[in-house]
Order: C-alpha cells, then structure tokens, then sequence
C-alpha cells in the first residue's frame, strides 16, 4: 500500500488509461476516486462516461460542459497575443490542459479530496501542465502521476487490456491506432506511431477537421469577422458565444481546407517530436486578427508586442499558465488590444486565407496620407532632413572607414 491518500480526484477520458487508473487507485492507494470529464470540445460521445466511472468503481463521477471557458478565457486571450509556438502550433493542447486542471482542484476543495490525479505520461508536455497547474493553484495538494507512480507496473497497452479484462473494466476497441489524437474546439493533433518517420508523408484519411485542398471546392468562400477590442465577436453580422463563433469557423475553413500544419516541435522536456496539427477555425482567426491590428494598433505598441509573443507562446507552451509572467504579459496584451475594433473580410479556397477587406470605426490608416496620387497632406520634401538624421551614424561609420 502506497502512502495514505483519502480521496483523489481524476482527470477521465473514458479511455483505455483513464478507465484502468481509476481501479489502479483503487487497488493501490484504498482511496476513494472521483472521476472529472471536462467537454473542451472533443466531440467524442461523452454520453455513458458516467456510468461508467461509477460502474469501474469511482464514487462519484463529474462530466462538464468545458467549451465556453475554454474557449473565452484561453482561447481568445492567446488569439489576442497572435500567439504561435516555434512559428507554426497554434497551442490546442497547450491551451487545453490548464482548464481541465483547474476545473479538478475546484473539485477537490468542494469534495475535500486531498489528491489528483492525470494519466500522461512521463515523456510528454502534459504532465508538465497539469502538474504546473496543480501546483499554482494548491501547492498543498498531493499529485498522483500514475505512469511515473513507483507502484505503477502497466507499462505497455497489452498489460492495461489485461488488467481491464481481469478487473471486467468496460473497454472500447482495443486496436491499437497507427497514432496518437487529441481534440478540441481550437484543434486535433495526431502524433506517434506511424507519424514519427519523418520522411513519410501523413495519410490522408487521417485528417478529421478538414478536407484536402486539392479537395477543396473550386469556388472561394467569403466570411466577415467582427472583433470587439481584440476579440471575435461575430461571424457575417451574427452575433455568437466564443465556443459557438469557433465551432462556426472550424467548419468554413475546415471545408476549404485550411489550417493543416506540419511540424517537429521541441517539447519542454527535451526531446524533438512530430506533430501534424489541424486547426482551421484557429488559423483563419489568427489572420483575421493580424489583419485587424494592421489598421488599429500603433507601429511601436505592434512592434513590442509582437517582440514579446514568442515568449509568451513558449510560457503557455511550457505548461506555465497560471505564473506571474503570463498574468502580467497577457495585461500588457490585452492593453494592446484595446482599440482592435472592426470587421475582416477574409477569403478561404484551397488551403489559402487571405484577408481581403478591413474596416474599422477608429482607424490608424489613411487614404490621403497614403495615396501614390497628388495630395497636399503631405510635404515629401520633409523626408530629406529624416533621411540625413537617421543616416548620420552610417555616415561617421563609412568616414571612419576611410
């Protein structure tokens, strides 16, 4: 018997790990388990999870409605940074993460449990943000990590099918899949398996949220975007709830083939690893909001902001939601964000998004200024003395030279 533990609360997917860890608790810590199923948007049949948990022996048995937080309170805060890790992820996991472990020390105080628990695994970026999330928010909490767990011996899929079988643990299909998934509203990520040659270019068939762009229809779509202060709010003049706006975008990009991406990223442990993301909503509100900014925000205040994302990706990335430097980044953003008001026309075909129009009641651009015709707004001969001021260092350099 492992150290003594009352009762812990559980991160459950319904899936092989989950489904096994709640009877290994069990067996292993003679405490009582609650199971917590956040819906960030996984659209995988959630309906029976319950009665499952409760059947594999938890005592109580969470699932919740995640997608609205998830989407208004991590979503469209990195949305409004333009935040992208190592030039390419858009973060779905990375954003995903926190909200379901903050949701399970919610649960823990309400149902006086004195522990958590995950099921990722100990090569991962995962249990890094779980962890880190527990951590900030009950630094007094155990954490239970059951694959890097001194008592846990079920080191490969066959040993977790057996134990299931033995213990008469409900499973779904027990083929092993050539690759890893996870969903959520922003995107779904494949990795592993088959994916980790390199060399070798993904199937086809294994994308879910969009269709080819060789498939792609031969007439482009056109959408408008609202933004309120950084923010999408509605979608063609329609007003939506943040998880709706993003489930709306998901499927016109994603039917214009849109937001399919290809990466060896590095994982805050070390390694290197593959992983083909696909984010269609994400991606087309990601250009629309550049675009947005280009005609609101100040040259400088893009500049500083734009110099800091990087960090800020690599932040929530790391599994650091909840730190200090992310709270006082996503100020200074948010500040940032604050005349980011207007509507984008973007443009999607064949794998392509283009912003095509902006607008915006408060507008850094100017017509008269910027026109190649004549214009009396303007005194070009003004450029000269800028020209020689801002040439001056190069030309004590070049008569040094001499």
């Amino acid at each position: 018997m492992s150290s003594k533990v009352k009762k812990v609360v559980l991160a459950y997917s319904g899936g092989l790990d989950s489904s096994v860890i709640v009877r290994w608790l069990i067996e292993t810590y003679g405490c009582e388990v609650i199971t917590l199923t956040g819906d960030v948007g996984q659209k995988q049949e959630l309906d029976g999870l319950k009665e499952k948990a409760l059947a594999t022996g938890a005592v109580k048995a969470y699932v919740e409605d995640l997608k609205e937080e998830f989407v208004r309170d991590f979503v469209f805060p990195a949305l409004r940074a333009n935040a992208v890790y190592e030039g390419t992820y858009l973060l779905g996991t990375s954003l995903a993460r926190p909200i379901v472990a903050r949701r399970q020390i919610e649960i823990a105080h309400k149902e006086g449990a004195d522990a958590v628990c995950h099921g990722a695994t100990g090569k991962g970026n995962d249990q890094v943000r779980f962890e880190m999330t527990y951590i900030a928010l009950d630094p007094d909490i155990k954490i239970i990590s059951a694959w890097k767990d001194e008592n846990w011996t079920l080191n490969s899929r066959e040993a977790m099918i057996d134990y299931a079988e033995k213990h008469n643990i409900p499973i779904k299909s027990t083929k092993k899949s050539p690759y890893s998934e996870d969903r959520n509203l922003l995107h779904i990520s494949h990795e592993g398996g088959i994916l980790e040659d390199l060399w070798k270019e993904p199937p086809e068939d294994m994308y879910v949220m969009s269709v080819s762009p060789e498939d792609a229809p031969d007439r482009p779509t056109y959408v408008e975007i609202t933004f309120e202060k950084g923010t999408p709010v509605a979608i063609d003049g329609q007003t939506m709830s943040p998880a709706q706006l993003l489930d709306h975008m998901n499927i016109l990009a994603g039917d214009n083939g849109v937001g399919r991406m290809d990466m060896v990223e590095n994982r805050f442990v070390g390694m290197k690893s593959r992983g083909i993301y696909e984010t269609p909503g994400g991606t087309a509100l990601w250009s629309a909001h550049r675009a947005m900014e280009t005609i609101t925000m100040d040259r400088e205040v893009m500049l500083l902001r734009d110099s800091l994302m990087p960090k800020y990706a690599q932040i929530i990335y790391n599994g650091f939601w909840y730190s200090p430097e992310r709270e006082m980044l996503q100020k200074m953003i948010d500040e940032s964000q604050k005349d980011v008001t207007g509507t984008v026309r973007l443009k999607l075909y064949k794998g392509n998004c283009t912003p095509v129009g902006v607008k915006a009641p408060v507008s850094l651009y100017s017509e008269d200024l910027a026109t190649f015709d004549e214009d009396d707004v303007y005194n070009q001969k003004d450029a000269t003395g800028f020209i020689r001021l801002n040439a001056l260092r190069l030309k004590m350099q070049a008569l040094l030279k001499k």
